[in-house]
């Protein structure tokens, strides 16, 4: 198993917070996502012994390319994930970008691919292409990024991208891994085809056991081994009753009028993760139980936050067993985070961590 962090780039709390809205009509982040403080949390996930940090992307949210190369000098052995919308670039800048990022990061970047799942949102920066239209063009990014990579000159003729005399000048020594999520089939596929990473949002483990099954099969398909991770909050505690205090504090602090624009907003999204996500809580929970959809997720988080809206409560042995069956059904990514990130960066890896990976001797 491999554990990745997340930077709250558009601010950080004691409440659950949006990822991709810079602001919060409700409740003003207390922490500003600077880059003195995500270095910070960043800092503390590299001291927990996380891999990685994940970054949102949105047009909520500062440029990740931007902020990654920043909070990568603060930081030693940290990789930063960094998310980006290949609709809203040339493959062949990306490549370039990937190239610098890691020669001033010694070779720490990671890539999550977002194709996008809000209409509005991408048609507000001039990308009019329906849902499986925009899982076409993704494929065809990442082909024509993979090429580029090598540095061998190609040309290359698809539906959105044609090139001739493609290839970086100098070949990328360290290729980063690719990371993707989506839960459609047109999202699928492109996975299966292009990424090495498969990540999904935390559903029941039934769930997760039919989409990682599905995932795999349409990799073998293509030739290709996929890895795959999934995307969680964590409330963990010393006892199960303190775990499900904190989340019924996190749901007190969620007001009727802050889930119902939350849902009015999440509503209009063409992104099947992102449906699923809303049919676990949908759109309402009266107490804090009502919300744990499976033994010991909690769909909670999902009333306010676009994208993972899932957590996994319990006490510290509890949530390790629910990441082992995770990890059981294949998955061997877990991408965590929770709120305020920097506290439980260090909480989460000083008693969970432990309990999950070998104690060197």
């Amino acid at each position: 198993m491999r554990f990745h962090w997340f930077l709250p780039t558009t601010g950080d709390g004691h409440d659950v917070r949006t990822a991709i809205m810079s602001t919060d009509a409700h409740r003003p982040s207390d922490r500003p996502g600077s880059v003195r403080y995500l270095s910070q949390v960043a800092r503390a996930a590299e001291d927990a012994g996380f891999e990685a940090a994940l970054t949102p992307v949105g047009a909520g949210c500062p440029d990740p390319w931007i902020v990654c190369a920043a909070v990568a000098q603060h930081t030693d052995r940290l990789k930063l994930l960094v998310a980006f919308r290949p609709g809203f670039t040339l493959p062949t800048l990306l490549a370039q970008q990937a190239q610098a990022f890691q020669d001033v990061s010694g070779g720490r970047l990671l890539l999550n691919v977002v194709t996008g799942g809000d209409p509005v949102e991408q048609r507000a920066y001039g990308d009019f292409l329906e849902h499986d239209a925009r899982y076409g063009r993704t494929a065809e990014f990442l082909d024509v990024l993979r090429r580029q990579w090598t540095g061998e000159p190609y040309d290359f003729h698809g539906e959105h991208y044609r090139l001739q005399g493609g290839g970086l000048a100098v070949p990328l020594a360290d290729v980063p891994d690719i990371y993707f999520g989506g839960a459609s089939p047109a999202a699928e596929r492109v996975a299966a085809a292009h990424a090495d990473v498969a990540l999904m949002w935390g559903e029941p483990p039934a769930a997760v056991a039919e989409r990682a099954a599905r995932l795999r099969a349409l990799a073998a398909g293509e030739g290709r081994a996929l890895r795959l991770g999934i995307r969680l909050h964590v409330i963990a505690r010393d006892t199960s009753e303190e775990a499900w205090a904190e989340a019924g504090r996190l749901l007190a602090g969620m007001d009727p009028a802050r889930i119902e624009a939350a849902q009015k907003r999440f509503a209009r999204f063409d992104s099947t993760g992102q449906n699923r996500m809303a049919a676990l809580h949908g759109g309402q929970g009266a107490d804090v139980r009502s919300l744990e959809v499976s033994p010991g997720l909690w769909a909670g988080v999902g009333l306010v936050r676009e994208g993972a809206g899932t957590a996994l409560v319990g006490s510290y042995d509890e949530v390790a067993g629910l990441i082992r069956e995770y990890a059981d059904l294949g998955i061997e990514e877990f991408i965590l985070s929770g709120w305020p990130h920097l506290e439980e960066a260090y909480r989460v890896g000083e008693y969970l961590l432990p309990r999950l990976t070998p104690i060197p001797a």
